[in-house]
């Protein structure tokens, strides 16, 4: 094994890596439809340092284990290599409404606002009659308001994504920040933010979106160009994300994603 950090790495490969170091052993984790940087993340994390991590997998499979990377979040092999199959949808329902089992849950949304509101339902002024209609929230809603630690991703950081206010709230966030989430009777909250730039917290009062590390390469400059609101940068000297290592890259690409099913997120 090979821990030194490569020098061949790629930014799809530094965010698996990003958020497969927020797994824990013990943890329960889910991802949403069509994520596929989750889902290498967790096959990562179980190859690595966490084993036991148990992955829900879409609304599909407990603990799946495929060969490697299916070419969708809803494929057999996510159902055909799990301990359980869900046959039905509220079965999945049933795992994750009790409000105990599910730790994390990673998920994309096309807006997010400073405090975490995200949506991925229409873009536009009018929901009946909207500029785009997205996905939708697909158990977004739900899962955004009974997940303890809420990981959101993203592989396009600009000022379309990234907005002052989000046109519809598919999951609630930090809502208008502060204590507001806790006391509307919401459990847990947004974590981290992670995108083709840097690597994004909250801030434990305001709940305001704050800078916590910056990818090698990018400056401060070209983060806040690209968030279409003001970034909380409490920290004069920013850290640097770390970088995959060797070992890392040769497991996303010979082993979890040998197809690059991630790639297609980036637009390769």
């Amino acid at each position: 094994m090979n821990d030194k950090p490569s020098t061949d790495w790629t930014v799809d490969e530094l965010m698996v890596t990003t958020l497969a170091a927020t797994l824990d052993n013990d943890d329960q984790a889910c991802n949403g439809m069509a994520s596929f940087v989750p889902v290498c993340a967790f096959q990562l994390a179980r190859l690595t340092h966490a084993p036991d991590l148990v992955w829900l997998a879409s609304a599909i499979g407990l603990d799946a284990r495929p060969e490697r990377v299916p070419a969708s979040t809803l494929e057999a092999p996510l159902w055909r290599d799990s301990i359980m199959y869900l046959e039905q949808y509220s079965t999945f329902w049933d795992i994750v409404l009790n409000g105990r089992w599910l730790q994390k849950f990673c998920v994309g949304a096309a807006q997010l606002d400073r405090y975490g509101n995200g949506n991925n339902s229409v873009i536009g002024d009018v929901y009946h009659r909207p500029k785009v209609r997205l996905p939708g929230t697909a158990g977004l809603g739900d899962m955004g308001s009974i997940g303890k630690r809420l990981f959101f991703w993203n592989p396009n950081h600009s000022p379309r994504s990234f907005v002052e206010k989000v046109d519809f709230v598919s999951c609630a966030g930090w809502l208008g920040g502060g204590d507001e989430r806790e006391r509307l009777g919401l459990t847990g909250g947004p974590e981290l933010v992670i995108t083709n730039l840097c690597v994004m917290d909250f801030h434990a009062e305001t709940r305001h979106m704050r800078l916590k590390s910056l990818h090698p390469g990018v400056t401060l400059e070209q983060v806040q160009e690209a968030t279409g609101f003001d970034l909380l940068i409490e920290d004069s000297v920013v850290l640097e994300t770390p970088v995959p290592t060797v070992n890392q890259v040769r497991l996303i690409r010979e082993v979890i994603d040998p197809d690059g099913m991630r790639l297609r997120e980036f637009g390769r």
